[in-house]
């Protein structure tokens, strides 16, 4: 049986406080999830929902990302704030890929360091 999580893309250059990185990761595991379809979702909450949050250093580093997570057909949500607390209106924050099989989503996001 495959197994499934989600991961969570946070750039590391908006240095983000805890309480507003934690708004950013719930809104891109959300929207990431409600891409995914019915099947994948519900073996992914049978799994335990396991999810990781890693990082990259830029927002160009997020779009690349994006754009293979699209090419191999994975629902995938670039995060934009909404500009009311501690970055401008239309800031992207974050990237959600999945939930996926695991071995699909290690082939994109294998390199990457946990936040």
């Amino acid at each position: 049986m495959a197994e499934y999580k989600q991961c969570i893309i946070v750039r590391d250059d908006l240095k983000l406080s805890k309480g507003k990185l934690a708004v950013q990761v719930a809104h891109a595991a959300v929207s990431a999830y409600e891409l995914a379809d019915e099947d994948v979702r519900e073996a992914w909450k049978e799994g335990g929902q396991k999810k990781v949050v890693l990082r990259v250093a830029t927002l160009q580093e997020l779009f690349e990302l994006k754009e293979t997570a699209r090419r191999h057909g994975l629902p995938a949500a670039l995060i934009t704030d909404a500009g009311l607390t501690e970055v401008p209106p239309g800031t992207i924050t974050v990237l959600g890929i999945g939930p996926a099989e695991v071995v699909e989503l290690d082939k994109l996001t294998g390199h990457l360091k946990l936040l």
